[in-house]
Protein backbone atom coordinates (compact mmCIF):
# COMPACT_ATOMS: atom_id res chain seq x y z
CA UNK A 1 0.00 0.00 0.00
CA UNK A 2 1.48 3.44 -1.38
CA UNK A 3 2.08 5.51 2.01
CA UNK A 4 -1.07 7.77 3.16
CA UNK A 5 0.14 11.11 1.91
CA UNK A 6 1.59 9.68 -1.38
CA UNK A 7 -1.24 11.16 -3.45
CA UNK A 8 -2.31 13.85 -1.50
CA UNK A 9 -2.25 17.38 -3.53
CA UNK A 10 0.21 19.14 -1.69
CA UNK A 11 -0.81 22.85 -1.79
CA UNK A 12 -4.38 24.27 -1.68
CA UNK A 13 -6.33 24.81 -4.54
CA UNK A 14 -8.83 27.27 -6.70
CA UNK A 15 -9.91 30.44 -4.29
CA UNK A 16 -8.11 28.42 -1.24
CA UNK A 17 -4.88 29.27 -2.92
CA UNK A 18 -5.65 32.62 -3.75
CA UNK A 19 -6.22 33.16 -0.10
CA UNK A 20 -2.60 31.13 0.69
CA UNK A 21 -0.92 34.02 -1.58
CA UNK A 22 -2.33 36.47 0.47
CA UNK A 23 -0.78 35.16 3.65
CA UNK A 24 2.57 35.06 3.03
CA UNK A 25 3.90 37.91 5.07
CA UNK A 26 5.26 37.29 8.58
CA UNK A 27 2.76 38.18 11.49
CA UNK A 28 2.48 37.28 15.15
CA UNK A 29 0.14 34.62 14.35
CA UNK A 30 1.72 31.82 12.15
CA UNK A 31 -1.34 29.41 11.23
CA UNK A 32 0.30 25.63 10.32
CA UNK A 33 -2.23 24.21 8.35
CA UNK A 34 -3.39 20.86 6.01
CA UNK A 35 -5.33 22.80 3.33
CA UNK A 36 -7.66 19.45 3.08
CA UNK A 37 -8.35 18.92 6.68
CA UNK A 38 -11.91 19.62 8.08
CA UNK A 39 -10.88 20.35 11.30
CA UNK A 40 -8.07 22.73 9.83
CA UNK A 41 -10.85 24.57 7.74
CA UNK A 42 -12.67 25.88 11.11
CA UNK A 43 -10.23 27.64 12.13
CA UNK A 44 -9.29 28.98 8.80
CA UNK A 45 -12.57 30.22 8.17
CA UNK A 46 -12.45 32.38 11.82
CA UNK A 47 -9.35 33.90 10.47
CA UNK A 48 -10.61 35.01 7.35
CA UNK A 49 -14.15 36.24 9.02
CA UNK A 50 -12.63 38.29 11.50
CA UNK A 51 -9.84 39.26 9.45
CA UNK A 52 -7.34 38.31 11.94
CA UNK A 53 -3.44 39.10 10.10
CA UNK A 54 -1.99 35.20 9.94
CA UNK A 55 0.69 34.12 8.01
CA UNK A 56 -0.04 30.69 6.76
CA UNK A 57 2.53 27.66 6.36
CA UNK A 58 1.28 24.37 4.75
CA UNK A 59 2.24 21.14 6.45
CA UNK A 60 1.79 17.03 5.45
CA UNK A 61 0.34 15.75 9.34
CA UNK A 62 1.01 12.50 7.59
CA UNK A 63 5.26 12.87 7.43
CA UNK A 64 5.80 14.57 11.10
CA UNK A 65 8.23 17.14 10.33
CA UNK A 66 10.43 17.81 13.34
CA UNK A 67 9.93 21.30 13.36
CA UNK A 68 6.11 20.96 13.43
CA UNK A 69 6.16 17.74 16.14
CA UNK A 70 7.98 21.10 18.53
CA UNK A 71 4.54 22.70 17.76
CA UNK A 72 2.57 20.34 18.02
CA UNK A 73 3.83 17.07 19.57
CA UNK A 74 0.85 15.31 18.56
CA UNK A 75 1.44 15.83 14.75
CA UNK A 76 -2.08 17.12 13.57
CA UNK A 77 -3.24 19.97 11.89
CA UNK A 78 -4.55 22.98 12.43
CA UNK A 79 -1.58 24.86 14.64
CA UNK A 80 -0.85 27.89 15.37
CA UNK A 81 2.55 29.80 16.85
CA UNK A 82 1.59 32.88 19.00
CA UNK A 83 3.83 35.38 19.82
CA UNK A 84 6.56 32.31 19.99
CA UNK A 85 3.75 29.94 22.17
CA UNK A 86 2.33 27.06 20.37
CA UNK A 87 -1.21 26.39 20.49
CA UNK A 88 -3.59 23.56 19.06
CA UNK A 89 -7.00 21.43 18.87
CA UNK A 90 -9.52 23.17 16.28
CA UNK A 91 -12.42 24.34 19.03
CA UNK A 92 -9.68 25.44 21.19
CA UNK A 93 -8.57 27.33 19.08
CA UNK A 94 -11.83 28.88 18.17
CA UNK A 95 -12.14 30.03 21.07
CA UNK A 96 -8.52 31.49 21.42
CA UNK A 97 -9.00 33.54 18.42
CA UNK A 98 -11.93 35.24 20.41
CA UNK A 99 -9.87 36.19 23.38
CA UNK A 100 -6.53 36.69 21.64
CA UNK A 101 -8.33 39.48 19.28
CA UNK A 102 -11.35 40.72 21.01
CA UNK A 103 -10.99 43.90 18.31
CA UNK A 104 -11.14 42.09 15.14
CA UNK A 105 -14.98 41.73 14.26
CA UNK A 106 -17.39 40.21 13.94
CA UNK A 107 -17.02 38.37 17.17
CA UNK A 108 -18.43 34.31 16.47
CA UNK A 109 -19.04 33.98 19.96
CA UNK A 110 -22.33 36.13 21.69
CA UNK A 111 -21.36 38.72 24.42
CA UNK A 112 -24.08 37.42 26.56
CA UNK A 113 -23.12 34.03 28.91
CA UNK A 114 -26.22 32.37 28.46
CA UNK A 115 -26.33 32.72 24.73
CA UNK A 116 -22.07 31.86 24.68
CA UNK A 117 -23.49 28.51 26.50
CA UNK A 118 -25.97 27.95 24.12
CA UNK A 119 -23.41 27.85 21.48
CA UNK A 120 -21.25 25.92 23.11
CA UNK A 121 -23.96 23.11 24.16
CA UNK A 122 -24.11 22.20 19.94
CA UNK A 123 -20.98 22.51 19.20
CA UNK A 124 -20.24 19.90 21.59
CA UNK A 125 -23.54 18.05 19.91
CA UNK A 126 -21.59 18.34 16.55
CA UNK A 127 -18.45 17.58 17.94
CA UNK A 128 -18.95 14.31 19.95
CA UNK A 129 -22.65 13.03 17.75
CA UNK A 130 -22.40 14.73 14.11
CA UNK A 131 -18.30 14.47 13.28
CA UNK A 132 -18.18 10.82 14.51
CA UNK A 133 -21.45 9.86 12.91
CA UNK A 134 -20.56 11.11 9.45
CA UNK A 135 -16.84 9.77 9.69
CA UNK A 136 -18.39 5.88 10.48
CA UNK A 137 -20.69 6.70 7.09
CA UNK A 138 -17.63 7.55 5.15
CA UNK A 139 -15.66 4.46 6.44
CA UNK A 140 -18.91 2.38 6.38
CA UNK A 141 -18.57 -0.86 3.37
CA UNK A 142 -20.54 -1.33 1.03
CA UNK A 143 -20.95 -4.80 1.99
CA UNK A 144 -21.57 -3.87 5.69
CA UNK A 145 -25.21 -2.07 4.90
CA UNK A 146 -26.61 -2.92 8.47
CA UNK A 147 -23.56 -0.78 9.62
CA UNK A 148 -23.50 1.21 6.86
CA UNK A 149 -27.62 1.96 7.52
CA UNK A 150 -27.28 2.52 11.18
CA UNK A 151 -23.91 5.42 10.80
CA UNK A 152 -26.68 7.12 7.66
CA UNK A 153 -29.55 7.02 10.35
CA UNK A 154 -27.17 8.21 13.31
CA UNK A 155 -26.09 11.36 11.03
CA UNK A 156 -29.59 11.68 10.10
CA UNK A 157 -31.19 11.85 13.82
CA UNK A 158 -27.56 14.54 15.02
CA UNK A 159 -28.27 16.74 11.76
CA UNK A 160 -32.16 16.81 12.68
CA UNK A 161 -31.49 17.53 16.58
CA UNK A 162 -29.08 20.38 15.51
CA UNK A 163 -31.84 22.06 12.39
CA UNK A 164 -34.35 22.13 15.33
CA UNK A 165 -32.30 25.48 17.07
CA UNK A 166 -31.36 26.61 13.42
CA UNK A 167 -32.70 30.21 13.43
CA UNK A 168 -32.03 30.81 9.51
CA UNK A 169 -30.09 31.87 7.63
CA UNK A 170 -27.21 30.46 10.33
CA UNK A 171 -27.22 29.17 13.04
CA UNK A 172 -27.86 32.15 15.29
CA UNK A 173 -30.07 33.85 12.83
CA UNK A 174 -28.25 36.69 11.26
CA UNK A 175 -24.88 36.29 12.47
CA UNK A 176 -22.73 33.59 11.49
CA UNK A 177 -20.80 32.19 14.67
CA UNK A 178 -19.38 29.45 15.50
CA UNK A 179 -22.01 26.45 15.72
CA UNK A 180 -21.54 27.60 12.16
CA UNK A 181 -18.18 27.15 11.49
CA UNK A 182 -17.56 24.00 13.74
CA UNK A 183 -20.01 22.40 11.06
CA UNK A 184 -19.70 23.79 7.44
CA UNK A 185 -16.25 21.95 6.58
CA UNK A 186 -18.46 18.87 7.03
CA UNK A 187 -20.78 20.15 4.92
CA UNK A 188 -18.80 21.28 2.17
CA UNK A 189 -17.55 17.60 2.13
CA UNK A 190 -21.38 16.30 1.91
CA UNK A 191 -20.90 15.22 -1.58
CA UNK A 192 -18.82 12.73 -0.28
CA UNK A 193 -21.31 11.06 1.36
CA UNK A 194 -24.30 11.67 -1.93
CA UNK A 195 -22.35 10.06 -4.29
CA UNK A 196 -21.11 6.92 -2.16
CA UNK A 197 -23.34 6.32 0.84
CA UNK A 198 -26.42 7.17 0.43
CA UNK A 199 -26.84 10.55 1.94
CA UNK A 200 -29.61 13.24 0.81
CA UNK A 201 -29.82 16.52 2.55
CA UNK A 202 -33.80 16.82 1.51
CA UNK A 203 -33.60 14.01 3.64
CA UNK A 204 -32.46 15.65 6.47
CA UNK A 205 -35.98 17.59 6.22
CA UNK A 206 -36.83 21.33 8.33
CA UNK A 207 -34.69 23.38 6.14
CA UNK A 208 -31.31 21.75 6.43
CA UNK A 209 -31.06 21.94 2.40
CA UNK A 210 -31.37 25.79 3.19
CA UNK A 211 -29.00 25.98 6.08
CA UNK A 212 -26.29 23.68 4.15
CA UNK A 213 -26.54 25.83 1.33
CA UNK A 214 -26.17 29.17 3.25
CA UNK A 215 -22.98 27.44 5.02
CA UNK A 216 -21.37 26.81 2.05
CA UNK A 217 -21.40 29.83 0.09
CA UNK A 218 -20.60 32.20 2.73
CA UNK A 219 -17.08 34.07 1.03
CA UNK A 220 -15.10 32.71 4.20
CA UNK A 221 -15.69 29.27 3.38
CA UNK A 222 -15.17 29.54 -0.31
CA UNK A 223 -12.24 31.60 0.45
CA UNK A 224 -10.41 28.18 2.34
CA UNK A 225 -12.19 25.42 -0.30
CA UNK A 226 -10.29 23.59 -2.69
CA UNK A 227 -11.12 22.53 -6.11
CA UNK A 228 -13.28 19.48 -5.55
CA UNK A 229 -11.00 16.91 -7.23
CA UNK A 230 -8.48 17.15 -5.32
CA UNK A 231 -10.32 16.41 -1.82
CA UNK A 232 -11.51 13.31 -4.31
CA UNK A 233 -8.04 11.47 -3.84
CA UNK A 234 -8.21 11.58 0.10
CA UNK A 235 -11.48 10.77 0.38
CA UNK A 236 -11.44 7.65 -1.79
CA UNK A 237 -9.32 6.15 1.16
CA UNK A 238 -11.52 6.60 3.78
CA UNK A 239 -13.94 4.94 1.00
CA UNK A 240 -12.02 2.18 0.46
CA UNK A 241 -11.18 1.63 4.32
CA UNK A 242 -6.93 2.37 4.34
CA UNK A 243 -7.23 5.84 5.53
CA UNK A 244 -4.71 6.24 8.27
CA UNK A 245 -5.25 10.04 9.38
CA UNK A 246 -5.58 9.83 13.64
CA UNK A 247 -9.63 10.24 12.88
CA UNK A 248 -9.85 7.06 11.06
CA UNK A 249 -7.99 5.13 12.97
CA UNK A 250 -9.87 6.53 16.21
CA UNK A 251 -13.02 5.54 14.06
CA UNK A 252 -11.61 1.71 13.48
CA UNK A 253 -10.76 1.16 17.03
CA UNK A 254 -14.45 3.24 18.52
CA UNK A 255 -12.74 5.29 20.14
CA UNK A 256 -13.86 9.57 20.52
CA UNK A 257 -11.96 11.37 17.60
CA UNK A 258 -8.45 13.00 18.57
Amino acid sequence: MAPPDANIHPVATGRAAETVTQHQDPQELTFYSGWFCPFNQRVWIALEERGIPYQYKEVNPYKKEEHFLRINPRGLVPAVEYRGKAIYESLILLEFLEDAYPSHKPNLLPSDPYERAHQRIWIDHISKTVVPAWMRLLMAQPNEQEKLQTALNELYEGLRKLQREVKGPYFAGEQFTLVDVALVPWVVRDHVLAEHRGYKREDVGGGWVEYAKALETRDSVLRTTSERDKYRVLYDRYLRGEAQSEAAKAIRAGRPLP
